[in-house]
């Protein structure tokens, strides 16, 4: 998959640090979300990438450090900024009472979006589940409760998306089309994705760049491609598990350059 050119920065962690007890769940953790790229953030449990999110949602005050979204400080601009982007998590449910279109019907209004009806409608096509309209939330299965999240997280045709394992759940078939959903996605809004998933599959086919967070802290970043060739490893799940065991992995063009005479 070809990589955007690099555009305009949407979201920018500068030196984001956030402890807990004195211990530190981000460690000076920076990065640059462009216009147009899906960036992965990776990494075992632990590693740090919820406290990330929850920081660039405003949801966690960072202890140090900065968060920037379209050019603007977030905790200053939070709700013009939050107008404008948009969250899924296969783990934070939506109100188990309410019918699924009510419940989409409830966050098209707190984000002001026009003709609500007809965008829900629309994103239950999308995501294949017209069906389930009518149905209780609370009684979804797992995958269609993570499908339903995806549409809310669509509604506002966000310009900076966060996803928390998005395919979590999913059957490999509805998977694989929720990950050519985010392409799709991505091509027509040109928003910044920043995605985290477990599943190398998505990464790959999804993913322009990679972090790999170990204890709050960057170890290695780069193209999925560019990754798996510096680790000399053969495979991006042998480098997700190199890290998840050892918090490190060598990166074997940086050594050669040392060695050069």
């Amino acid at each position: 998959m070809p990589s955007p050119i690099p555009s305009e920065v949407i979201l920018e962690a500068r030196d984001l640090t956030r402890e807990f007890d004195g211990v530190k769940a981000l460690d000076k953790f920076s990065l640059k979300l462009h216009r147009g790229q899906v960036l992965g953030l990776l990494g075992a449990n632990g590693a740090g990438k919820t406290t990330a999110m929850n920081c660039m949602l405003g949801l966690t005050l960072p202890t140090s450090g900065g968060l920037y979204a379209f050019g603007k400080e977030l905790q200053s601009h939070r709700i013009e900024i939050l107008r404008r982007a948009n969250f899924s998590s296969a783990y934070t449910a939506l109100p188990a009472n309410l019918l699924v279109w009510q419940n989409l019907l409830v966050f098209a209004k707190i984000y002001r979006v026009p003709k609500p009806k007809e965008r829900i409608a629309e994103l239950l096509e999308m995501m294949e589940i017209s069906h389930l309209h009518k149905r209780v939330t609370g009684q979804l299965s797992a995958g269609e409760s993570t499908r339903v999240n995806l549409c809310k997280a669509l509604l506002n045709k966000p310009e900076l998306l966060l996803l928390d394992e998005p395919t979590a759940s999913l059957d490999p078939d509805i998977a694989d089309k929720v990950r050519k959903i985010v392409l799709r996605i991505r091509s027509e809004l040109n928003c910044g994705i920043l995605y985290t998933s477990h599943n190398m599959k998505d990464i790959e086919e999804v993913c322009d760049h990679l972090m790999f967070l170990h204890k709050g802290k960057v170890v290695m970043e780069g193209t999925p491609k560019d990754i798996v060739e510096r680790s000399s490893s053969s495979t991006l799940e042998d480098v997700f598990i190199k890290i998840a065991r050892d918090g490190e992995i060598v990166d074997e063009t940086a050594k050669k350059e040392e060695v050069a005479p």
